[in-house]
């Protein structure tokens, strides 16, 4: 995969990024010094449209004194641009996020970074992908009667005190409601994890606003700091207000 700043000939900007800035952000100063913070990167050409990988890591630590408290994933030309909002705390320990994108056409994606002083920073990378929000699931008709199984794990051998690395993996259709069903001449609708929440031992880690920008069955991997033997727990709820539960007992050494 290469990073935005590997590509010599990029597009200028689209439309639709304006107009994003302007409904989120509003006149707020927006730097393009975000590789001073993060590593946004993407494939340059996507294997699979439907799933294309995102990785966002973090330059700095998590502290008190200073943080990553909001990433926003934007996907420009995308249906529903915001990908994700991802809100994040000190005890992450480090504000790395990797999951996985619907790209709908070529688009610049982009990382809005928010510091625990208020500034916003941005990454952006541009990525040659299409259709990815109209492809057809990867599953059987009719459901799927393990809809909302949660799995998470972490890396093996977690230490006290140091930021280990969790995964989050979701079992959900997470679809965009713009796929014609072949035999009705239907659209199926919308249903697509909304909500999560991730804590440690009572303690906020992560919580993230997503939409059906991100692939179906969600994966996420993140970070957290276990100061103390406890237990990992996330909370998904989807469009249709279902919700789902997991946990993990963690045992640093």
């Amino acid at each position: 995969m290469l990073s935005f700043a590997a590509e010599p000939d990029l597009p200028p900007d689209s439309p639709m990024w304006p107009k994003l800035r302007a409904g989120l952000f509003q006149e707020r100063a927006i730097s393009n010094d975000g590789d001073q913070l993060i590593a946004l990167t993407v494939p340059k050409r996507a294997q699979d449209a439907a799933v294309v990988p995102v990785s966002i890591k973090a330059l700095i630590p998590q502290t008190q004194q200073g943080y990553i408290k909001t990433i926003h994933l934007i996907v420009d030309d995308n249906p529903a641009p915001v990908a994700a909002v991802f809100h994040l705390t000190p005890a992450s320990g480090l504000a790395d996020i990797e999951t996985r994108v619907r790209v709908e056409q070529y688009t610049y994606v982009r990382a809005i970074v928010e510091t625990s002083d208020g500034k916003l920073t941005m990454a952006k990378a541009y990525v040659k992908a299409s259709g990815g929000c109209s492809a057809p699931a990867n599953r059987a008709p009719g459901g799927d009667d393990n809809l909302g199984k949660m799995k998470l794990m972490t890396q093996d051998n977690p230490r006290l005190n140091q930021p280990v690395m969790a995964q989050l993996m979701i079992r959900h259709p997470n679809a965009s409601g713009m796929v014609m069903d072949q035999a009705t001449r239907l659209y199926e609708p919308p249903h697509y994890v909304r909500r999560l929440e991730v804590a440690y031992a009572g303690e906020p880690v992560m919580t993230a606003d997503v939409d059906f920008g991100i692939s179906e069955n969600p994966n996420f991997r993140f970070y957290f700091t276990p100061q103390a033997e406890g237990v990992l727990t996330a909370r998904a709820q989807d469009s249709n207000d279902l919700v789902f539960d997991t946990s993990l007992k963690v045992t640093p050494e």
